[in-house]
């Protein structure tokens, strides 16, 4: 039997300049990324990419992005318009509207919208402002790897083509446990590396990674009845540093969940205590199964 390869993030969500109109972009999105459908994250990398070939400088990087999710995307054929909203010597926004490619030219359901900030270098300060999280080193992280049938690490082929080590909480799909503090930590790695021209971890790989937050309310509400999946209503994501690891820690923190919405944050750290990233998401919680419960989980530690 031949070995399973991994998918490679870059190729599946590359994009190509359309000849006949300025400014689109095709991609065909692999469903090698899918949990039900495929991550907002990977649609985001997505997006980012034609933004970045939209603007065509190198030395211009992407510092932010915020993405609204108007309708589900699938995999397969996409297409996306670039509008550069502002060009100047230091910073650039462009506008990003992505839809499936047999989409009607007129339908007023797009699929996303993203606004991006690119900018040059600059000189200015250099300040830190929080600590790194207190979880498992990356050494004495559980592994996730147990064989479980409802295991999400096996059963979702996003999660397949990462390696995973879980750093804050537990296995929650395990029997026996109980609820937890409103946050889940894992260290996380693509098994395909991500590199920018540089050599650098691909920042545009960086929002799947953050857009993994709903465990955090997962461990929060702990065992029982209700079932839930949630979709992604919005995902911004600042890229802070640099860095050419591949480890991640990725430490999510939710903020609230109330009338069918949920808020959380994300902090990105590499294993030599570098912060990456932060992300934060607005999620819509679509009941599955039981009645939804009355938690507080703010004093839990």
């Amino acid at each position: 039997m031949q070995p399973v390869m991994s998918a490679d993030l870059a190729a599946d969500t590359a994009v190509h300049a359309d000849p006949a109109t300025p400014g689109r972009y095709h991609i065909v999105l692999s469903d090698r990324w899918d949990y039900l459908l495929p991550s907002g994250g990977v649609v985001m990398t997505c997006a980012l990419r034609v933004a970045e070939a939209a603007v065509g400088d190198r030395e211009l990087r992407v510092v932010s992005a915020t993405t609204v999710f108007a309708t589900p995307i699938n995999s397969g054929k996409l297409v996306a318009d670039a509008f550069v909203i502002r060009r100047g010597r230091a910073a650039t926004q462009v506008r990003v509207v992505l839809r499936h490619a047999e989409a009607p030219a007129d339908d007023e359901n797009v699929g996303i919208e993203m606004l991006v900030t690119l900018l040059r270098d600059r000189r200015g300060p250099d300040v830190k402002g929080v600590v790194f999280p207190d979880v498992r080193s990356l050494a004495d992280a559980l592994p996730v790897e147990d064989g479980a049938s409802n295991n999400p690490h096996t059963r979702f082929r996003f999660y397949q083509q990462l390696e995973c080590r879980i750093a804050h909480g537990e296995l929650y799909w395990t029997d026996g446990l109980v609820e937890g503090p409103a946050r889940y930590a894992r260290w996380l790695r693509y098994k395909v590396p991500q590199r920018d021209a540089a050599g650098r971890l691909d920042r545009c790989a960086l929002p799947p990674l953050i857009d993994t937050m709903p465990t955090a309310l997962h461990r929060a509400i702990g065992p029982g009845p209700y079932r839930f999946y949630a979709p992604s209503l919005d995902l911004t994501t600042y890229f802070v540093d640099d860095t050419t690891r591949e480890w991640l820690l990725v430490d999510v923190r939710l903020r609230r969940a109330l009338s069918g919405w949920a808020i959380a944050d994300a902090e990105l750290w590499d294993d030599e205590g570098r912060f990456v990233a932060y992300g934060t998401q607005a999620m819509y919680l679509h009941g599955l199964a039981g009645e939804p419960p009355v938690v507080d989980a703010s004093r839990r530690t």
